[in-house]
């Protein structure tokens, strides 16, 4: 029961749709403009450098509440870095999936990275280093968002094992499949880009092709 209530307050903060929402301030559907997609990287292509940021700490600070706000209500329970990660879990899925969006929304990696900033800061550290040196040498944001969720799994697995974190050792391996299952959606939400990425075709940062 704890999970679901953790993973519905979740999915509930990650209804709030930060890129949409700057979009239609600004008049625009950002869905139908660039990639279609609702997050971080289309609002700084099609909308400028000072979208991408505020949907980036919008999207990633919705994430940060869910969590906190699962840590306040199961304060002291046993898994309590368990729980919070699923909280974390349903609010990617309220971003990637909302519901009075016909379930279109982003692909989750500024969620994401609000689970890094709730969980552990160095997650933050080495997985925000990974990401923006792959980006600065390829310019390709969907590499480094890949490799960002690859070492997130890497790296849950890591310091779960070592005890690092308030989990039972009855519910240590669930922590792992969570994480994993985070890392997997994050991969097949950007399978389009990863064919792109193979072919040669994948826009970089700023929109240009190799």
């Amino acid at each position: 029961m704890e999970r679901l209530i953790c993973l519905a307050i979740g999915y509930a903060f990650g209804l709030f749709q930060t890129g949409y929402i700057y979009g239609k301030m600004h008049n625009i559907d950002i869905r139908q403009h660039g990639s279609g997609n609702a997050g971080t990287t289309n609002a700084l292509r099609v909308l400028g450098k000072k979208a991408g940021i505020i949907v980036f700490l919008g999207d990633a600070f919705k994430t940060i509440f869910a969590c906190a706000a699962a840590r306040m209500i199961f304060a002291g329970h046993v898994d309590i870095d368990l729980l919070a990660l699923y909280a974390g879990f349903g609010a990617i899925l309220g971003h990637n999936f909302p519901f009075y969006l016909g379930f279109k929304g982003g692909k989750g990696i500024a969620a994401t990275a609000g689970i890094l900033a709730s969980t552990d800061w160095r997650m933050c550290v080495v997985c925000g280093t990974i990401f923006f040196l792959t980006v600065l040498l390829t310019k390709y944001v969907s590499l480094g968002s890949i490799l960002l969720v690859i070492a997130f799994f890497i790296m849950c697995v890591m310091f779960g094992g070592a005890g690092d974190y308030t989990i039972s050792a009855e519910s240590l391996t669930e922590f792992y499949i969570l994480a994993g299952v985070i890392m997997v959606m994050a991969i097949w939400r950007h399978r389009a880009n990863i064919k792109r990425l193979m072919n040669g075709t994948e826009n970089k940062i700023w929109g240009n092709k190799k």
